[in-house]
């Protein structure tokens, strides 16, 4: 007589995936690695998940609503813009360095080049990307509602640069360069906003 299935429970599989995705990326992930990670038949994580690619976006929301949360946690949670700024880089470099995870963003990471039959993931994860950017933007608009940046600040600028900021730490945290470097280099970047907050 058969041994009874493994019992499968699918929010611990969902957590496997993000970090094998997190870990290797969209494509570097095969779906070998996925079956060696949740420990479950393919058929299984199809019936369950559906496909490679919604396994991957259910993987990516989980991780933006924990981990990967802390960017919006940074900008509504802070009164002052500097202090919101200062934190969402601060705390990318803490989880972006952190032993027990993968290094770096998972969605800047996950895909920054497809074969052509993914491009549908790369426009998903361009997507995420560019909210992220437009999010930064938004917080620094409302600094100068707030009379916090002065009224001629070049908030477009601004963000597009702190989005360069956080995506580069998560580069460079792939690539090994220790904490507090890339700590110092928060310390460097937050110049030009405490400038145009009248704090430099």
């Amino acid at each position: 007589m058969a041994g009874r299935p493994r019992e499968f429970d699918r929010d611990q599989a969902l957590q496997q995936a993000m970090l094998a995705f997190w870990r290797r990326g969209y494509e570097g992930t095969s779906m070998s690695d996925l079956v060696a990670a949740l420990g479950i038949a393919s058929a299984r994580i199809y019936a369950a998940f559906g496909s490679k690619e919604e396994l991957f976006r259910e993987a990516v929301a989980l991780y933006a609503a924990g981990d990967g949360g802390f960017a919006d946690q940074a900008l509504s949670q802070e009164d002052d813009v500097v202090a919101a700024i200062q934190r969402m880089l601060a705390d990318a470099v803490a989880l972006y360095t952190r032993d027990d995870l993968p290094h770096g963003c998972m969605v800047v990471s996950a895909a920054t080049n497809c074969s052509e039959q993914n491009d549908g993931v790369l426009e998903w994860l361009r997507a995420q990307r560019q909210a992220r950017t437009q999010s930064v933007i938004d917080r620094l608009r409302r600094g100068v509602s707030d009379g916090q940046l002065g009224p001629d600040t070049d908030v477009d600028a601004l963000g597009d640069f702190y989005a360069a900021q956080l995506h580069g730490i998560s580069v460079q945290a792939r690539d090994g360069v220790p904490r507090e470097r890339l700590l110092a280099s928060v310390s460097v970047a937050m110049t030009p906003l405490r400038i145009a907050a009248g704090k430099a």
